[in-house]
């Protein structure tokens, strides 16, 4: 009986694992707005300021800039992309690529730094990238006890970088689509 009882529980768990994976990581792909579309409260519980979509073949030079997947990318149209979430996250990543070394910056509920890392290059354009870098760097933060805001600095007067298949995890089983 004990034995069985362990069977079930083991078998409870693997199969409840995946959802428990990927419970609450949601990603912008950007993709379905139209070239120039400035981004701002599009998704809901999200506020972006200094966002801009901008698409392969028509604003975005996709050989030096290539999406990491589909055909949209955002920039930082004017100065450094800033996100706000209406409920702290716990984390945040990209795809980056830039023409100026990159900071992404975690703020809480008051406005107090919690987390940041640095782009590993100064530029990493796919053509004339530093030597050994590559396009669509990979960057996270993250902070257990939750992100309320996001600054994505590069040049600060903006058109330094584009940020693609965004993902941050709320922690929540409960995903907008």
């Amino acid at each position: 009986m004990r034995s069985c009882w362990s069977a079930g529980l083991v078998l409870l768990l693997v199969a409840g694992l995946p959802g428990l994976l990927d419970a609450g990581t949601v990603t912008l792909d950007f993709e379905g707005f139209p070239d120039s579309t400035a981004l701002t409260n599009q998704y809901p519980g999200l506020t972006f300021s200094n966002t801009t979509v901008i698409t392969a073949g028509v604003s975005l030079n996709e050989f030096e800039f290539p999406p990491h997947s589909g055909t949209n990318v955002v920039f930082d149209d004017g100065g450094a992309i800033s996100i706000d979430f209406a409920s702290p996250i716990l984390s945040f990543s990209g795809f980056f690529t830039y023409t100026v070394p990159l900071t992404l910056a975690a703020f809480d509920a008051t406005s107090a730094q919690v987390a940041s890392t640095t782009s590993t290059f100064s530029n990493n354009l796919a053509l004339s990238g530093d030597p050994g870098s590559s396009p669509n760097e990979f960057l996270q933060v993250s902070f257990a006890s939750g992100i309320s805001s996001l600054t994505i600095t590069g040049d600060p007067a903006g058109g330094s970088f584009v940020l693609d298949d965004a993902t941050y995890g709320t922690g929540s089983s409960t995903v907008p689509e």
